[in-house]
């Protein structure tokens, strides 16, 4: 059996840093006269006691970690994250289920950003707040776990950063080092974004929850309408840079600021996307303009806002893309699957696991005309090792069957074909909005069957934390030994 000692320590510490976080939102509803500070404290209290209890009753009688205890830590802390995170959601002003308040919690921990809630423009200031925090704390937090978990784990090809991010990189000597460091440069660039909104014409309070679920790329809005309430071009390009810069790998903000600022053009993840992103948007504006949707510069505004929100999974809408027309909805729904970089708060497949595919398919091409030929495949100027290219190869398909299951079942619980597709895809891929007019940008999940909406928030966490972490736990020799 399983040492779980370890793992309920520090699934405790957690659940006390969340206890600490929900004093925020409790602090904003108190100046602002809302009652539901009380629910925050409450929360807070609760969350605590079961927090310091975990940590009091294993803080002795084990030494370390093994990878067995590291996926169930992994898994297990999110879960409870969303869990507990969903208390002040269910019991406040907004009176939600538990099963809308859990679904809402982890599609905010997840950075999804789907969202069962209506009438966000009157919602209590609180509750608004905590949800932008849990996306912004669950942006730093896949941040931490792509850079420092995932490789250890080599889940889907993430092993292939492990020496990148610590011994060739050497950018800083220790894990938990690094980890400090990439937190500090998420707070500044959260800090950045938020004198760059208000400035641009936002309030202070939507400016701050915009800034912490735009670089954390979740897309928890304060307002039903989301970015369309804010007809300005310049706050739309201005979240349009945001996104991206939390779309790129945080591990080169830190080679930045050591000295090599050259380090981001250079990497290929990062130029791949910045070419999908332009050649999407422009195709996407050339079509809007072609159509008469809209006038050039608006065509070119609309068209990379939505293309970079889709991609990027962070799910803001500055128009209804569904009524664009069918070229438009398929190539936002291809978008989906893409997303951004490893090691940013992205989600989705990842650029680097299409990069691996491409320089496998090339190899295999040039091996079918010389047969005799010695041909390598190489990721950013290195061969690319056996063992890479079978997980991501293995990882395309499990997404694809995991994706295919979700639509299947969504169908099974009698969502129309449009739905329980787009469904499927923007939960495992984290994105946000569907497609349609359920659950579509000008929707929200609020009237699918709570079954649906627990399935989805299984298929937001087995995306968020790349499939084989949580599914390896369902495998019964996980468990035996």
């Amino acid at each position: 059996m399983i040492d779980l000692r370890p793992v309920a320590f520090v699934i405790g510490v957690l659940l006390s840093i969340l206890a600490a976080a929900m004093l925020v939102p409790a602090a904003v509803d108190l100046v602002l006269g809302h009652r539901d500070w009380e629910v925050f404290v409450a929360s807070a209290a609760v969350t605590v006691f079961v927090g310091v209890s975990m940590i009091l009753t294993t803080r002795t009688g084990w030494a370390s970690f093994n990878i067995r205890q590291a996926f169930v830590m992994t898994t297990g802390a999110w879960a409870t994250i969303a869990l507990f995170g969903a208390l002040p959601l269910a019991f406040s002003e907004l009176d939600l289920s538990m099963t809308d308040a859990f679904f809402e919690s982890m599609s905010g921990i997840t950075t999804t950003g789907s969202t069962v809630i209506v009438g966000l423009d009157n919602a209590p200031p609180g509750i608004l707040i905590w949800r932008s925090m849990l996306q912004w704390l669950g942006g730093i937090g896949i941040v931490v776990m792509a850079i420092a978990i995932l490789p250890i784990l080599r889940v889907g090809g993430m092993q292939l950063f492990r020496v990148e991010a610590f011994d060739a990189d050497k950018v800083l000597p220790r894990a938990a080092q690094v980890a400090a460091a990439i937190a500090g440069i998420y707070l500044l660039l959260t800090v950045f974004a938020a004198v760059l909104y208000y400035i641009l014409g936002m309030t202070g309070f939507d400016a701050i929850a915009h800034a912490m679920t735009s670089i954390a790329t979740g897309g928890f809005s304060t307002r039903d309408a989301s970015f369309s309430y804010w007809d300005t071009p310049g706050i739309h390009w201005a979240a349009s840079l945001i996104m991206i810069a939390g779309s790129v790998p945080f591990v080169l903000y830190l080679r930045a600021v050591r000295g090599n600022p050259l380090a981001m053009l250079r990497d290929g993840q990062v130029r791949w996307l910045l070419a999908i992103l332009v050649t999407a948007a422009a195709i996407t504006a050339a079509f809007l303009t072609y159509k008469g949707v809209y006038a050039t510069a608006d065509a070119a505004r609309h068209g990379a806002f939505n293309v970079i929100s889709v991609m990027t999974g962070t799910g803001y809408a500055s128009a209804d893309f569904g009524q664009w027309g069918g070229f438009a909805v398929v190539l936002m729904f291809i978008l989906m699957f893409i997303g951004g970089c490893a090691g940013s708060t992205t989600c989705g497949i990842k650029i680097f696991r299409f990069q691996i595919v491409y320089a496998e398919a090339r190899v295999q091409i040039r091996r079918l005309m010389q047969p005799n030929g010695v041909f390598i495949p190489y990721y950013n100027n290195r061969p690319i090792p056996d063992q890479v290219a079978q997980s991501v190869m293995g990882f395309f398909f499990v997404y694809t069957l995991s994706f295919a299951v979700l639509a299947l079942c969504l169908g099974l619980m009698g969502l129309d074909f449009i739905t329980a597709v787009s469904g499927a895809a923007t939960a495992i891929s984290n994105v946000g909005p569907g497609l349609g007019p359920v659950i579509g940008p000008a929707g929200t999940f609020t009237s699918l069957p709570d079954a649906a909406k627990w399935l989805l928030s299984f298929g937001m966490l087995l995306g968020r934390l790349e499939l084989f972490t949580v599914l390896v736990m369902f495998a019964p020799s996980f468990w035996k030994g």
